[in-house]
């Protein structure tokens, strides 16, 4: 059954024979449910941004972890949402989809500071959560002219991380030939400074492999390689090597050619009111101070901790309705305040994890703390919110003419948890209508 296995995660085949693929590995008996733990993960990355997944593939691997939902995010695309959802139909898990953008808030107080993009001040990352399955082709043509942008300035960042290559005597670098390849932006996918990297590690790969690894890295491109990391790629069995290498990459190579985004970045306001304008859920990305990275391609730095009490006072008047963070990249001291500065704003809680390489597990066993019991609850709360909403507009979480518009965040969230639970997940348009 390796040969379906394949299948389903060839980003090169139609998404309608990954379905067939997948449908057919089921049939087969071939999919065991990992066990159940009250894990979910509503951010995984899968092959329309960065990711060693498919849409099919990112479900498969959640199901048999054990994973009660799973929701797809990708960088200015939502290509991957209708095979996530099939995905999860055809298992009978409960998925959620949406996308990721970055935002300018100039004009604001922030437009001077670091926010929680780590190249840029003044700009930052948000996600749109639980996208009416009825509103995808809206997300798309929102999406299409912004990843057109982002295409023409990775085009520029390829000509500069050619000349670095040139210098250490490789080929250079050519975005049609070695960057889009690595995408699919044919079908709605989108580019992102991962693939970039990709295509700069896939070409040192070819030259320098294995032992040669590091001495290259070190020599001919002047990027110190930590001991822990160099053990690493240097090894020819290790099967996540451009995978680590990208994070190394991305945290040494990518300064010296990174062309910051304007036009791409569209206000704050705007973004999030489209959000809105869709019945989706538009929600704040917390990073907060990085020490360890877990896909180890961010810097230890400081960003919004600083400020987070003025942030966080600050969001409602942008129109955000959650924030959206990732238990496994801070400390409880830091997530403890994130969760007591969303409940005095009113802000909905969504947890998730970007998979962004082979080597990062489906699982995140900091969910089941204590501490993040809600986050499950709340998954469940967004994953009602997408398919009733898709129903009856109405029923979006937080529309205002919603029939529990009047009724706290809490009960609003325990009602839709419950109708999310109740839900068959091989059907999800049978859905209940919440109740108090």
């Amino acid at each position: 059954m390796s040969n379906l296995r394949d299948q389903i995660n060839s980003p090169h085949l139609p998404r309608h024979d990954r379905l067939v693929a997948l449908r057919s590995l089921a049939a087969a008996g071939e999919v065991r449910r990992g066990k159940a733990q009250g894990e979910v993960n509503n951010h995984v990355h899968t092959c329309y941004s960065f990711s060693p997944y498919t849409p099919a593939t990112a479900a498969l691997k959640a199901f048999e972890a054990g994973l009660d939902a799973v929701g797809s995010v990708d960088h200015d695309s939502i290509g991957a949402a209708r095979e996530t959802l099939e995905a999860g139909m055809v298992l009978g898990l409960a998925t959620t989809v949406g996308f990721e953008l970055r935002v300018s808030l100039k004009g604001t107080p922030f437009e001077t500071r670091k926010i929680n993009f780590p190249e840029c001040l003044g700009k930052a990352y948000m996600v749109v959560h639980g996208v009416p399955v009825n509103r995808i082709d809206d997300a798309e043509a929102f999406l299409k002219p912004l990843r057109a942008l982002r295409v023409t300035r990775t085009r520029e960042m390829a000509k500069a991380m050619g000349k670095l290559l040139q210098k250490a005597g490789l080929a250079g670098l050519e975005f049609d030939r070695d960057v889009a390849p690595l995408t699919q932006l044919k079908d709605g996918g989108g580019v992102t400074e991962r693939h970039l990297c990709a295509a700069a590690a896939l070409q040192i790969l070819r030259v320098a492999p294995g032992p040669l690894l590091v001495a290259f890295l070190e020599k001919s491109l002047g990027i110190p390689v930590p001991a822990k990391l160099a053990g690493l790629i240097a090894d020819p069995a290790n099967p996540h090597a451009l995978y680590d290498l990208v994070g190394l990459l991305k945290t040494t190579l990518l300064d010296q050619v990174f062309i910051e985004p304007e036009d791409e970045c569209i206000p704050v306001k705007d973004a999030v009111a489209f959000a809105r304008s869709l019945g989706a859920i538009p929600a704040y990305a917390y990073l907060g101070d990085v020490g360890e990275s877990p896909t180890g391609d961010k810097k230890a730095e400081h960003f919004e901790d600083a400020y987070l009490d003025e942030l966080f006072a600050a969001l409602g008047g942008f129109g955000f309705q959650a924030v959206t963070y990732m238990p496994p990249r801070n400390t409880l001291a830091q997530l403890l305040r994130v969760q007591k500065l969303a409940a005095a704003h009113g802000l909905l809680e969504i947890s998730g994890v970007d998979i962004n390489s082979s080597r990062q597990s489906f699982h995140c066993l900091e969910i089941l703390r204590p501490e993040f019991a809600h986050l499950n609850e709340s998954t469940w709360a967004l994953i009602a919110h997408e398919k009733l909403a898709a129903i009856q507009p109405e029923l979006a979480f937080f529309d205002p003419h919603n029939p529990m518009a009047g009724a706290s965040l809490a009960d609003r969230t325990a009602a839709y948890a419950r109708a999310g639970r109740r839900m068959d997940p091989k059907r999800p348009s049978t859905i209940e209508l919440p109740r108090l």
